[in-house]
C-alpha cells in the first residue's frame, strides 16, 4: 500500500486522522499549510503555502503518495497578496472564479487539479474509516422528546442552509433557533450562545437545545465532513445545551472515548441520527 498524503490545515482532524492511518499500518506524510497542528511533526512533514502548488505537487509526489486526502481549517487567503510559485500562478485563476461560487465549488475546483496530476483524492472516510460516526448513543445521557423534536428542527435548519452554502452546524432549544453556522465555524458560533439571555437558552445547571452538524445536501464528501471533537462537547455545555447529534456516516468523531468521557462527565448526550430518506 502507498503512502497517504494528507493535506492538512488547522485544527485537531489532521492529527487525528494521520494517527488513525498510521495505526492501521500505513505510511503516512504530512504536507503541512498554515496553522497544522505541532503534533503532526512526528510523522513525515513537510511545508507549503496554499499559493505553492507546484511544491506541493513535487514533494507529494517525492514522497511516494499516490493517494491524497484533504484534512483541518483552512482560511480564505487575501489573493492579491498570495505567494505563489509558477504552478499556483497557473492555476489561480481558476480557484477564485470558484472561490467566488462557494466553499464547495473552491472544494471541488481544488480536487480537481491533483486528480489531473494522478493522485487519487480520497476522503476522511475512506482514510480513516474509524473515525466515521456510526448511528446509535454515545455515553449515558440519552435525549428526551424535546432534545429529539429540537434534532428535527435543527436537522431542518441545517439542510435549508446547506442548499445556499453555508454552514453545517445549528443550535436549537425548544423549537428556537438559538445559533447557525458560517464562516466563523462551530467553535465560535458555540461561544456566541452564551451571550444570549437565560431565557432563550439552557444552563449547565438546567440544560435545553441541542447542537447539530450535518454536511449539505450536495456537498463533495471527501473534504469538510462535519467534525465534533472534546472542545466541541465542552462548548456545547458551557453554553448549557442538553446534548450534540451529528448524521451517521457524513461525520466525524475524534476520539470517540474522549468524547463520550467528556459527556459523560458533563452530562450531555451525544448521538449519530440515520441519514434522511430522499425520493
Amino acid at each position: 500500500m502507498t503512502t497517504l498524503g494528507i493535506i492538512a490545515g488547522g485544527g485537531e482532524l489532521p492529527l487525528a486522522i494521520a494517527e488513525s492511518v498510521r495505526d492501521a499500518g500505513r505510511d503516512v506524510f504530512v504536507l503541512g499549510l498554515s496553522g497544522a497542528d505541532d503534533g503532526l511533526s512526528q510523522f513525515p512533514r513537510e511545508n507549503a503555502g496554499i499559493g505553492e502548488l507546484g511544491k506541493s505537487l513535487s514533494l507529494l509526489k517525492k514522497h511516494g503518495c499516490e493517494d491524497v486526502t484533504f484534512a483541518g481549517r483552512v482560511s480564505r487567503p487575501d489573493w492579491s497578496a498570495l505567494k505563489v510559485d509558477t504552478r499556483g500562478a497557473l492555476a489561480l485563476p481558476k480557484i477564485i472564479a470558484a472561490a467566488l461560487k462557494g466553499d464547495d465549488a473552491l472544494m471541488r475546483a481544488m480536487l480537481g487539479i491533483f486528480e489531473k496530476e494522478g493522485f487519487r483524492v480520497i476522503g476522511s472516510a475512506e482514510a480513516a474509516p474509524d473515525l466515521i460516526a456510526t448511528p446509535g448513543i454515545y455515553g449515558r445521557h440519552k435525549p428526551d422528546a424535546q432534545a429529539q423534536a429540537d434534532i428535527a428542527r435543527a436537522r431542518d435548519v441545517v439542510r435549508r442552509m446547506g442548499e445556499l452554502d453555508i454552514g453545517q452546524a445549528a443550535a436549537v432549544a425548544d423549537g428556537l433557533v438559538l445559533a447557525v453556522e458560517a464562516a466563523e465555524g462551530t467553535d465560535v458560533m458555540l461561544e456566541r450562545l452564551t451571550d444570549l439571555p437565560r431565557n432563550l437558552r439552557g444552563t449547565p445547571q438546567k440544560r435545553r437545545g441541542v447542537l447539530v452538524k450535518a454536511p449539505k445536501p450536495a456537498q463533495e464528501r471527501r473534504v469538510d465532513l462535519p467534525v465534533i471533537g472534546v472542545r466541541t462537547i465542552e462548548l456545547a455545555s458551557a453554553s448549557g445545551l442538553a446534548g450534540v447529534a451529528v448524521e451517521a456516516g457524513a461525520a466525524l468523531l475524534m476520539r470517540k472515548a474522549k468524547i463520550v468521557e467528556a459527556a459523560d462527565r458533563l452530562g450531555l448526550f451525544v448521538m449519530a441520527f440515520e441519514p434522511a430518506v430522499t425520493a
